[in-house]
């Protein structure tokens, strides 16, 4: 075996312990883990778009993105959206007051909401571990099947000029499998939300791969291969988790709007997106 592959199978079983167990034990240990992913992720971003070369427009970043991740870590989810939302309003005011590069309000939002989507799906109760273990297995499922599939069978690229690689066939497949196992592991965990978890994942799952293309595009962009060196043998942060990303993004929208109708309120999103 070569050695950078052992490298990136090494890394790869360390990074999953790290995040599972992160998952398992919730609360601040958790939301340890949402807030640094939040800033990897806006380093890699200001990087590769060249946001960090702008010192006045790099600053209001960080300082931005810092507060949205102490919120986080303070579990004041309301605020931290509140802090987001502000921020990409300034962010956008920004290209038109300092000529700040257009993709600043957009990585703002990119790196801030993931840490916030995370960690107010997880919250401190057990649905929503749950509901973190639902969309694990849904990404996971989602991009395992899509490779295999999309190379056992070919046929028309889905979007050749971004990530020549992928296939129709494996984005169906991908759907298919991530719809299986996210009604499988709904079955053995909450059981009265098959059929609800069943069209959810298949949503889920084609934010994942839109996730995986819109992180493709970037970098095809801005002409890098991989969006940093962080993780060995993997590249980045946002090269292992943009289908994460875009469905953590779908689940907060979809358990936000559940809550409100519902008028559970932030805390319990994990309960909403089963509708419990």
């Amino acid at each position: 075996m070569k050695q950078e592959l052992k490298l990136r199978i090494v890394s790869g079983l360390i990074l999953a312990i790290i995040i599972l167990a992160a998952t398992w034990y919730g609360g601040f240990i958790f939301r340890i883990v949402a807030a640094a992913i939040a800033l990897l992720i806006y380093y890699e971003w200001s990087t590769i778009t060249g946001i960090a070369r702008d010192r006045v427009t790099n600053v209001l970043g960080w300082v931005g993105e810092v507060l949205v991740a102490l919120f986080v870590l303070a579990g004041a989810f309301e605020y931290a959206l509140g802090m987001l939302i502000a921020l990409t309003a300034l962010g956008i005011a920004m290209i038109f007051l300092h000529r700040a590069s257009r993709w600043f309000a957009p990585g703002l939002l990119y790196a801030g909401g993931t840490g916030l989507a995370l960690a107010a799906i997880r919250g401190d109760e057990t649905l929503g571990l749950y509901a973190m273990l639902f969309i694990f297995a849904v990404v996971w499922a989602t991009d395992i099947l899509a490779y295999f599939v999309g190379r056992a069978i070919g046929g028309p690229k889905l979007a050749p000029r971004i990530s020549p690689g992928k296939t129709w066939s494996g984005a169906v497949g991908g759907a298919i499998s991530a719809v299986i196992a996210g009604a499988v592991i709904v079955h053995f965990l909450v059981p009265e939300a098959v059929d609800r978890a069943a069209v959810i994942a298949l949503i889920l799952s084609v934010f994942s791969q839109s996730g995986d293309l819109f992180e493709s595009f970037i970098k095809r962009k801005f002409g890098v291969k991989d969006s940093s060196r962080l993780i060995p043998g993997h590249g980045g942060v946002m090269d292992r988790v943009d289908g994460l990303i875009f469905a953590c993004f779908s689940a907060f929208l979809l358990a936000g709007l559940f809550s409100l109708i519902k008028g559970t309120g932030t805390t319990s999103l994990g309960a909403a997106l089963f509708g419990l």
